[in-house]
């Protein structure tokens, strides 16, 4: 699978501190739980990615 290729698997997510002061994104679907644990300035930087994909994303879009 590639980031263009569209999916119909739905997942549900969570993000949160964990209690050994790591940030945790936790995606699970019917099938599978996946908890992935980041380090706070990797959690900066993933956020930060995700902001940076998002604008540009706001350029594909058609307008209207």
């Amino acid at each position: 699978m590639s980031i263009n290729k569209p999916s119909e698997i739905a997942a549900n997510l969570q993000i949160g501190p964990t209690d050994q002061g790591m940030v945790r994104l936790y995606v699970e679907t019917p099938e599978y739980q996946l908890p992935l644990d980041f380090d706070p300035d990797e959690a900066v930087e993933i956020a930060e990615e995700l902001i940076a994909a998002a604008n540009k994303a706001r350029g594909v879009l058609p307008k209207g």
